[in-house]
């Protein structure tokens, strides 16, 4: 089994990085993707770059090219629904393009035309373990399962955020976990998306985000090896 991560940022996956044995690199599509083991499992990681279309690449990559058997996307987020508070962790139920529009055609707002479903479910199995390894976090880290919402642009208005969490039922908010699950749902693989809460997607985004993240990372990293180890 090949358990491919991805990041969207360098440090998002640098402490991965560096518990990989008997790591190799391989660029493709000018990202850099490390393969070894951790945990004894077979992982496939990339830092894919930010937004959803370098997201779906890289996990077109880690399927097509390394035949990743699942997919775990990890990261930071921003809350959205009002019990998500900075530090929490959300583990998504599905994801969704919330800056996918063509209302101007009669269809609803993340609606995507001609397809079954616009909702792509994270995988129950994957999931369930994940939940299953909260006990890996540190005191006071709250776990949450709920909806991933994802499009190309920083929240950081609380007008944006009440209209997320109004159209789309948003527990988080980020850039690249949608795209995944998109990708994903099409190739019929497995995927998570395991997001830490490093700002709560308001008007003092830009100020928490820096002083979160480092927590925040520490938060998903845990759990991310606790589940490598458990699958």
């Amino acid at each position: 089994m090949t358990v491919g991560i991805i990041g969207a940022m360098e440090e998002e996956v640098s402490g991965l990085a560096a518990r990989l044995a008997e790591a190799k690199e391989e660029v493709r599509a000018g990202m850099r993707f490390l393969t070894g083991k951790i945990e004894g499992k077979e992982v496939a990681l990339v830092c894919s770059g930010i937004g959803k279309v370098n997201a779906a690449v890289a996990a077109s990559i880690l399927i097509e090219r390394f035949h990743a058997d699942c997919i775990l996307n990890t990261g930071i987020a921003g809350g959205i629904a009002p019990e998500v508070k900075l530090g929490d962790i959300v583990l998504s139920t599905a994801c969704l393009e919330h800056d996918f529009n063509v209302t101007a055609f009669g269809y609803e707002k993340g609606v995507i035309p001609r397809m079954e479903t616009s909702v792509f479910p994270a995988d129950q199995r994957l999931l369930e373990l994940a939940k299953t390894c909260e006990e890996e976090l540190a005191s006071g880290v709250t776990v949450h399962t709920g909806r991933v919402v994802s499009g190309d642009l920083f929240v950081a208005s609380r007008e944006k955020k009440e209209e997320l969490y109004r159209d789309f039922h948003g527990s988080c908010c980020e850039m690249e976990g949608a795209a995944i699950a998109h990708t994903a749902h099409l190739y019929g693989v497995p995927y998570l998306v395991i997001r830490a809460i490093s700002d709560q997607a308001d008007m003092k985004a830009t100020e928490n985000y820096p002083e979160f993240t480092a927590q925040a990372i520490e938060n998903f990293l845990k759990l991310t090896l606790r589940m490598l180890k458990a699958l």
